[in-house]
């Protein structure tokens, strides 16, 4: 009688431990934090000035911002156990913009300094069930791009008679394409880690001494993201 208990007993055990889930499942909220690496690539188009010398300088001219590291906040909330939509927002990093002028043999590092916001929402399809530990999905969405804190490097000559006046970079709403992975640890805490491509453009207008710059810009941004997820 006792050795049918105890069976029953890890039995039933079994039974919970393998129905339990995890996480990712409908009507769940995961809150969560950590880094995204951040890497524009990018790309000048067509570029015009209302000054003769600023359009002959900027011939065939190339730009290059840095890579940066930012927190990375998000909100999860699944409509069922496959469907979810997450929104995302970072603490904006400060990019700096180099220009090279082939026509002139010059280089302008730090040319301009600017905060990207690049909040966005993306729906997501989880693979596999709410029982696995690991749950990888796939996204797409749409995010709006917009640049603040524009600044020049203002010694040098050449930026600051281009653009001496103001400077601004034109907001605009990009896809999101995304995929990745939650590893659950528990039924509460997760580890979320992703790959996101938005092909950014806009246009950049300078004014300066007596002119008014203005060209097209891709910034074709690929972010790594990992997070660490708790779930209400």
């Amino acid at each position: 009688m006792r050795s049918i208990f105890k069976t029953s007993l890890i039995a039933c055990a079994t039974v919970i431990a393998t129905s339990s889930a995890f996480a990712q499942k409908a009507g769940d909220n995961i809150y969560s934090i950590g880094l995204a690496s951040i890497n524009p690539d990018v790309s000048l188009g067509k570029i015009t000035s209302t000054s003769p010398t600023f359009q002959g300088a900027l011939t065939n001219a190339t730009a290059n911002v840095g890579s940066k590291t930012a927190v990375s906040l998000s909100w999860l909330r699944m409509f069922d156990d496959n469907l979810g939509a997450e929104f995302t927002i970072g603490v904006p990093a400060e990019f700096s913009q180099d220009l090279t002028t082939p026509a002139t043999s010059s280089t302008h590092l730090a040319a301009a300094k600017m905060k990207i916001w690049t909040p966005a929402a993306v729906g997501k399809y989880f693979f596999g069930t709410t029982n696995d530990k690991w749950r990888p999905y796939v996204g797409f969405g749409v995010s709006r791009v917009s640049f603040h804190n524009v600044e020049i490097n203002r010694n040098d000559s050449t930026v600051l008679a281009m653009a001496g006046t103001s400077a601004a970079f034109s907001s605009s709403w990009v896809p999101v394409y995304n995929a990745g992975a939650i590893y659950n640890i528990d039924d509460k805490w997760s580890i979320n880690g992703s790959v996101s491509y938005l092909p950014i453009k806009t246009t950049a207008t300078f004014v300066g001494s007596g002119a008014v710059t203005t060209g097209d810009a891709k910034l074709n941004t690929t972010d790594y993201v990992i997070r660490l997820g708790y779930r209400f």
